[in-house]
């Protein structure tokens, strides 16, 4: 009888790389299925429901350094709200949204990787007290950041 593959082995076979550190040593006895149902809820007090950028319109080539403009809609518990902020990216601007909306959120590791599975992001995230992995998984690179930073902050409001 052989063993069921650990998630370092299933992770392996999908993106042929080792978990992040960190994260490794938190799933070593989780099979696959576990880790993507805790590190990427489906649920949670936090909830990202629409998001863009603002000024899409303008080539990022035009842009220069200077920070994009964005709007989502978040949901934190039974409080709906449309949030703008400006940021060097997606992710910079949704965690300046998320602390207006008492949410804090730093990021500390950041891994993005892609497979047939699709775009993996893995975040480390703390809110000053304590630290959480969070996991999104999309087809588009954004989406799956994004689905990573709420993952996160799901976690660490548990």
């Amino acid at each position: 009888m052989t063993a069921p593959p650990q998630p370092q082995s299933r992770f392996a076979e999908l993106f042929d790389a080792p978990l992040p550190r960190g994260l490794r040593e938190e799933v070593a006895e989780m099979d696959w299925t576990r880790v993507i149902a805790s590190h990427s809820p489906a649920g949670g007090p936090v909830r990202l429901r629409q998001w863009e950028c603002t000024d899409a319109q303008r080539p990022a080539s035009r842009l220069g350094p200077q920070a994009r403009n964005y709007r989502a809609t978040i949901a934190v518990g039974d409080s709906i709200s449309t949030c703008t902020a400006a940021g060097s990216g997606p992710v910079a601007a949704l965690t300046v949204m998320l602390h207006a909306r008492g949410v804090p959120v730093e990021l500390l590791r950041f891994h993005q990787l892609d497979s047939a599975a699709g775009i993996t992001t893995f975040v480390r995230g703390t809110d000053g007290a304590h630290a959480e992995w969070g996991m999104g998984v999309s087809d588009d690179a954004t989406e799956s950041a994004l689905s990573a930073v709420v993952a996160c902050a799901n976690r660490l409001a548990c």
